[in-house]
């Protein structure tokens, strides 16, 4: 029967064939419950920093806690169009803190410096789809250049907004979006959005737009965004990733470079930064290896959003960026799989980062670095399929704030359902 419904349908089929992209994706689903999906994650954690500075508030941060983590993602109804929901719960328990030793970001902190003997909060979005186009609605995991939240504690930070993700036409991604609040990976509630650079002064939204184009046998990458900060900044972002065959080995590039200036009524002051970074790899048999260049220039340190992720950036590690104003840093880092020895789940990395010439609160030339070791493993088979075990090291030393040891212990379990 050549109803409204099904010439349409028909119609976009052949228009997504033309592109080159197969089906419309709505045309695949099975379904609201059919094609849901639901997945527990069981995360132990064990933080301890150990300062090495006489001046330091407290001589040691030691916390040990237990974080459940429960995903919903729906299919979406039949039909052109295409509704959904997405729902992610999560609660957090201390096993072990106390009022001197408080501060790991494990958990929240009451006023008396005791942690909190749990926490939680939950949150839902709701989806649409048109063919390969996607909008969604609520409590939401960003996971773009301008802005990535953080999962580096017991529960990820989660952010409260609007995304639109479109890939129609083969290897171009097109992305906006805009969020008003954010819950941080130690919160159970939601806050106004802030900088890095001025946390305590808080803006009304974050919006960005951005494309990315993929080719060249999926091996090259281009990509363009820009973003704003209301009233606190505006930054702009070029980037290339690119892998290349090379007989038995895989040389990679990540280049990347970043425009900011203050936005409006420049609550923080007037911003004037660029950050270049360029991370180089070489892989083969297992083994990979890291040089990281990057330099802020301008009297502003790098622009982000409060409580965010620096993964984007080229020297980014456990504690730090080296992303302060006027820095220079290099990094040197080797990873190693130990599949190609046979035993696949077993992973290795040790890196060290130096930055000098900063410009923070306490002066300039501040010097700093930061040495990292992570041993990690993932069970393959058995009734441990899944559960990894990550221990990592990390040693910093700053001119410009305290100095520190610290270990990390994380086991996680995921299930799916």
């Amino acid at each position: 029967m050549n109803t409204p419904h099904c010439i349409l349908a028909r119609s976009l089929a052949a228009a997504s064939l033309a592109l080159g992209t197969g089906l419309p994706a709505w045309a695949e689903d099975g379904g609201f419950f059919k094609g849901a999906k639901t997945d527990l994650v069981l995360r132990n954690y064990y933080f301890n920093r150990d300062f090495r500075d006489p001046g330091a508030a407290k001589s040691k941060v030691e916390e040990w806690a237990q974080g459940f983590i429960l995903k919903f993602n729906s299919g979406y109804t039949p039909g052109v169009v295409g509704f959904g929901l997405d729902g992610i719960a999560m609660f957090g328990v201390k096993l072990d803190s106390g009022r001197g030793t408080s501060g790991s970001e494990l958990l929240p902190v009451h006023g008396d410096g005791r942690a909190a003997d749990n926490y939680g909060r939950a949150g839902v979005a709701a989806k649409m789809r048109i063919s390969a186009t996607e909008l969604k609605v609520g409590e939401l995991l960003p996971d773009i250049p301008l802005l990535r939240y953080d999962d580096g504690r017991l529960l990820p930070q989660t952010f409260r907004g609007a995304m639109l993700d479109s890939r129609e036409i083969v290897g171009l991604g097109l992305q906006a979006g805009q969020y008003r609040s954010v819950s941080l990976r130690n919160s159970s509630d939601m806050q106004d959005l802030s900088a890095w650079a001025a946390p305590g002064v808080t803006s009304d939204g974050f919006t960005y737009a951005g494309a990315e184009y993929r080719f060249n046998q999926q091996r090259t990458l281009i990509g363009a965004w820009h973003a704003q900060l209301e009233d606190i900044y505006q930054q702009s972002y070029f980037n290339l990733l690119h892998k290349q065959p090379v007989g038995d080995w895989v040389l990679g590039a990540n280049l990347g470079y970043f425009i900011d200036k203050d936005d409006g009524q420049a609550r923080i002051g007037e911003i004037q930064s660029r950050t270049a970074y360029a991370l180089l790899s070489a892989s083969t048999a297992g083994h990979t290896l890291y040089l990281g260049l990057q330099k802020v220039s301008g009297d502003s340190p790098w622009m982000s959003v409060y409580g965010s992720s620096g993964r984007t950036l080229g020297n980014d590690m456990f504690n730090g960026n080296f992303s302060n104003a006027d820095e220079r840093s290099w990094q040197v880092r080797y990873d190693y799989n130990f599949a190609a020895m046979g035993v696949p789940g077993l992973l290795a990395m040790v890196r060290y980062g130096h930055g000098e010439n900063a410009t923070t609160k306490v002066g300039s030339n501040g010097k700093e670095w930061e040495r990292d070791t992570e041993v990690g493993y993932t069970f393959q088979s058995g009734s441990l399929k899944n559960l990894s075990v990550r221990v990592n090291n990390a040693t910093n030393r700053r001119s410009f704030n305290s100095d520190f040891d610290q270990t990390r212990v994380i086991v996680s379990y995921p299930l799916s359902f």
